[in-house]
């Protein structure tokens, strides 16, 4: 069937596994590979992509699959295939280069190297022949190779000014104070001047969602009561979850938008862009009281349920933007095939909802997104709003179904624990708010999934494919999956999650701490000679900073467990990058996120379960509004060995057989309540109340 087979045939990442048959012969990042190039005396051509990646499709059609390009990368290289999920800490190093030395970045993402391993040139997407102002391969890769080879002089030399310029040492941060409110306050007031008034959103096109950044500006809310703040979040969520980088037929989003008003989508969908926005939805909700966001957050994590879980428990890490050789083709629709699925009368209720017309609104078909709301729709109908909510309902169902018979893009299986725990957070967070017995099903399973596949010897593993686990995890893994069991115990009052989360704590502390410079690195030192632990994860991208994740990591658990160097190592963090935050706050959001647990006394509040009612009552008091500093411990008297140490749990005891709850600020506690009321009034008086 295939007339080609490299060295990618026995990998596990789907990414590698879609290019194991190109005429190319690639072979994964490892020994061999740099040993046959130190002996033929070849330089490298590393390639790094996802499996998602649309430009990473059109140069493998372009020119892997190309028999002519394919012999010359054969002849005059030795060609590495990355996938760039499975290897961050190589992507991180190369991406560096490229950035540095051509002013920008992405995927596919293509660097030369020496046999070394030592980069000399890059850039993201290249054609096969000239084009968009690009050099084509066909030219480009003799060209390369004689510069190799011919010009030893010139690349000694380039490459002195590249190790120079690649030292970690030179942008290491060394911050000496923690900020204050005042800071805080000015740090997320400048972040306010990239908005989008007219389309909502950070900046123009292309328009990510910067979760980030919008939590922050619910906390300003929530601080200060600056109506700007929450009407930015709203306003920009809104848009989102009603254009086109939201699916509205199967929920989910896509990567980001391509344009500034959010209409066409980046088509792939990512496992971690639904958490984080999940969570943010949530968080609104929690705010505002409206339900539109708790409904965009649910079909989102239903979503993810249905389409991104493994049935072990794992969740997978993103959808294809392609199918049928087609960026985004499974997702969009011809007015007439909607009309000839719905019929007339329902079909035309439909498309003046969605958009769509005859014409179309994407090389000529239509991305659905929200155009009329359902009272615009009932008064041009003619309609109850019950009525026309109902028939909306009912079409996007049986449009879903149509949808679900065509081809799917494909779905990358591998399992990453980083992601993994951003989705366990999201599906903890939505539990705290509704109770919903499926996902608490959904936590369980993932954590038994993570604990049973990702986790040998005390330490955790990076992915899990094809019935394999491999890799020892990186800083981000043990950062986000810590994140998610203490989320999930604050969920399902689990201790074992708590007790998992110290002992991984404590793990990424050993491996990870720089104790020279202060810092998570990324990476620990692997043996096989090719990378090292260099770099840290410092500013947050498209995803969070692994380094702020842990600093608000350490300060939960100072709370929930008394012990000191929790607190000292997240102080000693909070030093080292305050002062890089207020330069940069939209690189350091995440940062500043912890920043404000730190400068807030967290409220505690400590209940002892007794009666399930009331129990239920006091847990539905402290989920149902926004307060996001905050650790909650629930006491078993019946309990050894907890791994909760807090000196104020020990007289804490249930009042006359009821459930009882107090609440602790500093190191001053309420009396008991037992009415959930009263519980509530507790949390309202003593909510962001500042350190003295």
């Amino acid at each position: 069937m295939f007339k080609y087979t490299n060295h990618l045939i026995h990998e596990i990442s789907p990414y590698l596994l879609q290019h194991a048959h190109n005429p190319v012969d690639w072979y994964p990042w490892g020994k061999e590979a740099f040993a046959l190039a130190r002996k033929e005396n070849k330089p490298i051509f590393l390639s790094i992509g996802y499996a998602s990646c649309h430009w990473c499709h059109v140069m493998e059609k372009e020119s892997f699959e190309n028999e002519e390009i394919a012999a010359l990368m054969n002849r005059l290289f030795v060609n590495i295939k990355v996938d760039r999920e499975e290897r961050p800490d190589i992507d991180q190093k190369y991406m560096r280069f490229v950035q540095m030395t051509t002013g920008s970045g992405g995927w596919p993402l293509t660097v030369f190297l020496t046999p070394e391993g030592e980069p000399f040139y890059g850039g993201t997407y290249f054609p096969a022949e000239d084009r968009y102002g690009k050099p084509g391969l066909k030219k480009l890769l003799p060209l390369v190779a004689d510069y190799f080879h011919n010009n030893k002089t010139q690349l000694h030399t380039d490459l002195q000014k590249i190790r120079w310029m690649m030292d970690p040492a030179r942008h290491e941060v060394q911050g000496k104070t923690i900020p204050d409110f005042a800071q805080w306050n000015k740090a997320v007031e400048e972040l306010s001047t990239y908005y989008d008034r007219e389309n909502g959103g950070l900046g123009s096109a292309p328009k990510f969602p910067s979760t980030g950044i919008f939590e922050l500006f619910l906390r300003y809310y929530a601080h200060n009561g600056d109506p700007y703040y929450l009407a930015m979040t709203e306003y920009t969520l809104q848009r989102m979850a009603m254009g086109g980088m939201y699916d509205q037929l199967g929920g989910g989003f896509a990567r980001y938008s391509v344009d500034a008003r959010w209409l066409v989508p980046h088509f792939e969908k990512m496992l971690y862009d639904n958490a984080l926005l999940s969570d943010l939805y949530l968080s609104a909700f929690q705010i505002s009281k409206d339900a539109f966001y708790r409904h965009i957050a649910e079909e989102t994590l239903n979503f993810v349920a249905r389409e991104l879980s493994d049935s072990e428990g794992g969740f997978f890490s993103s959808i294809d933007a392609d199918s049928e050789g087609k960026e985004g083709a499974f997702y969009l629709w011809s007015k007439d095939e909607i009309l000839n699925i719905l019929g007339a009368e329902q079909g035309n209720l439909f498309c003046e909802r969605f958009g769509v017309s005859a014409h179309g609104n994407f090389e000529g078909q239509n991305i659905l997104f929200v155009q009329k709301s359902f009272e615009q729709l009932a008064r041009e109908f003619n309609l109850p709003v019950d009525k026309v909510k109902n028939n909306v309902e009912q079409a996007r169902s049986r449009l879903l179904e149509a949808r679900n018979k065509r081809v799917r893009p494909a779905t990358d299986d591998k399992v990453l624990t980083s992601w993994n725990g951003l989705m366990l957070s999201a599906f903890a967070r939505a539990y705290q708010i509704g109770e919903n017995e499926r996902y608490a099903r959904i936590i369980r399973k993932n954590i038994r999934f993570v604990s049973t596949r990702l986790y040998k010897d005390g330490r955790l593993l990076h992915v899990y494919g094809k019935g394999q686990s491999k890799l020892p995890a990186f800083v981000d893994d043990y950062a986000y999956y810590i994140q998610g069991l203490l989320d999930s115990y604050e969920a399902l009052f689990d201790e074992t999650y708590l007790q998992m989360a110290i002992s991984l704590t404590k793990t990424a502390d050993e491996i990870f701490y720089d104790r020279q410079a202060g810092g998570y690195f990324y990476s620990a030192s692997r043996d096989d000679g090719l990378t090292t632990h260099s770099l840290k994860s410092e500013q947050d991208n498209a995803l969070p900073a692994a380094s702020a994740v842990m600093i608000l990591n350490q300060l939960r658990l100072y709370h929930f467990t008394d012990e000191s160097l929790f607190l000292q190592r997240a102080e000693s963090l909070l030093r080292k990058y305050g002062h890089r935050a207020l330069e940069n706050p939209f690189g350091l959001a995440t940062y500043l996120r912890a920043l404000d647990f730190y400068l807030t006394q967290p409220v505690e509040v400590v209940i002892c379960p007794q009666d399930d009612g009331r129990f239920r009552q006091m847990r539905k008091v402290l989920f149902e509004d926004y307060l996001p500093n905050k650790v909650l411990f629930v006491k078993d008297q019946e309990a050894n060995n907890s791994p909760l140490g807090r000196s104020l749990l020990q007289e804490r005891k249930p009042i006359a057989g009821h459930t009882t709850a107090y609440v602790c600020v500093g190191q001053t506690c309420s009396l008991p309540v037992v009415n959930p009321d009263e519980l509530k009034a507790l949390l309202q008086k003593n909510k962001f109340r500042p350190k003295p």
